[in-house]
C-alpha cells in the first residue's frame, strides 16, 4: 500500500515537471516564431536585460508576442478548470461551456454591450467586457439548469444546450444587423476567437481574476472530491450542497467567460483537456487534478495558438479551429467510449 502510494506520488511529480517543461517549449517555439526571424540571444537580451529598448524588434516582443503567448496559456487554463467543473456539476465527460452554449451566451451579451457602448466611448475597458460576458455566461447557465431539472438524460440535456448555443448566435447576429460598419468588423474578428490583439492591461485584468478564481477553486477540492462520491456523501461530510452548486456554476461561468471577453468563443478545450489531464494523472482527485488541467490548456492553447499563426502564414487561422480540429476528435471518442 505504501509503495502504491509512493508510486502515484512519484507519477504526479513526473507528469507535473513534463507539462511545466511542455509550456516552456511553447512559450519558446511561440515567443521565436513569426514573420520577424529573431535569433534566441537576441531574444533573451530584449526580454531579460531589456536591451534595443524601443526597437522594432523589442515592440514586437513586448507590446505582440509576449502578451498573446501570455494570454493563450493563462485562457486556455481557465477555459480547461471551467469545463471541469462543469462536468463536476454535469456528472459527465463531455459537458463544457462550448457545447452547453454558455460561451454562446457571453458571446451575445458582449456583443450586445459592444454595439450600445461603443455609439459613446471609443474603447470598452476591459472590466466591462468581461462583466458583460459573465452575466452572459449566466443567463445561458440558468437556462441549461432549468433544463437539466426536468430533462434526466444528459444527451437530450447536451442538445438542449446547443439550442441554446444557436439561440444566442441567432440574436447575436439580429444585433449585427444594426450596428455599424466598423463594429462589426470587430465583433466579426473578436467572434472566430483568437489571442491576438490583447495588451499588458489585459494581461493584468485576467490574471487578477483568473488566479483568484483558481485559488478559490482549489479551496473548494475537497467539497468537489466528496461531491464526485455522490450529493448523499457529500451532505453527510457537512457539506450545503446548495451553496456548493451555486459556487461550482459562478466561478466556471466566471473563468469561461473571461476566455470569451479576451479571446472570443473557443471550441472543445473545455471538454477535452480536463479528460485528458485525468488520462495523464490515472485519478480523478481534485487537488491534483485541478492544477494539472490548468496546465494542461495552457500548453494546449499555447501549441495550437503557434500552428494557428504559422500553419498557413501569413494567413491566421482562428484559435476554434484548430482546437475543434484536435478536439473533436477526442471528444468523438469520449462519446464511443462512454456508449460502449
Amino acid at each position: 500500500m505504501k509503495n502504491s502510494n509512493l508510486g502515484k506520488i512519484a507519477r504526479y511529480q513526473i507528469i507535473f515537471i513534463l507539462l511545466i517543461l511542455a509550456l516552456a517549449v511553447a512559450l519558446v517555439l511561440s515567443i521565436n516564431t513569426g514573420s520577424v526571424n529573431m535569433s534566441v540571444n537576441e531574444i533573451v537580451k530584449i526580454i531579460v536585460l531589456k536591451a534595443q529598448e524601443g526597437s522594432v524588434n523589442s515592440n514586437i516582443i513586448w507590446k505582440i508576442r509576449l502578451p498573446r503567448l501570455l494570454a493563450a496559456a493563462i485562457l486556455g487554463g481557465a477555459l480547461s478548470v471551467s469545463g471541469f467543473l462543469l462536468q463536476t456539476f454535469f456528472r459527465n465527460p463531455i459537458a463544457g461551456p462550448y457545447v452547453l452554449g454558455i460561451s454562446s451566451g457571453a458571446k451575445m451579451f458582449v456583443g450586445f454591450t459592444m454595439i450600445v457602448l461603443m455609439n459613446y466611448v471609443s474603447a470598452l475597458p476591459a472590466t466591462v467586457v468581461v462583466l458583460a460576458a459573465f452575466i452572459g455566461s449566466l443567463i445561458s447557465m440558468g437556462f441549461v439548469m432549468a433544463a437539466a431539472r426536468k430533462v434526466s438524460d444528459m444527451s437530450m440535456l447536451l442538445l438542449v444546450g446547443v439550442m441554446i448555443g444557436y439561440i444566442c448566435s441567432a440574436i447575436t447576429d439580429f444585433f449585427i444587423n444594426f450596428a455599424q460598419e466598423k463594429e462589426i468588423a470587430n465583433l466579426t474578428n473578436w467572434s472566430m476567437g483568437s489571442f491576438s490583439g490583447i495588451g499588458w492591461s489585459d494581461i493584468q485584468v485576467m490574471t487578477v481574476v483568473v488566479f483568484i478564481s483558481l485559488f478559490v477553486v482549489m479551496m473548494l477540492s475537497k467539497p468537489i472530491g466528496a461531491y464526485q462520491l455522490g450529493e448523499g456523501y457529500a451532505q453527510s461530510m457537512g457539506i450545503n450542497i446548495k451553496l456548493f452548486r451555486l459556487l461550482l456554476v459562478l466561478f466556471s461561468s466566471l473563468l469561461s467567460a473571461t476566455v470569451t471577453a479576451f479571446a472570443g468563443p473557443i471550441a472543445f478545450v473545455g471538454i477535452a483537456v480536463p479528460q485528458i489531464a485525468k488520462i495523464l494523472m490515472n485519478t480523478s482527485k481534485p487537488i491534483i487534478i485541478i492544477p494539472a488541467t490548468f496546465l494542461t490548456g495552457a500548453v494546449f492553447c499555447v501549441f495550437c495558438d503557434l500552428l494557428a499563426r504559422t500553419m498557413f502564414a501569413p494567413t491566421e487561422l482562428s484559435i476554434g479551429t484548430v482546437t475543434a480540429f484536435f478536439g473533436a476528435p477526442f471528444v468523438i471518442w469520449l462519446l464511443l467510449k462512454k456508449k460502449k
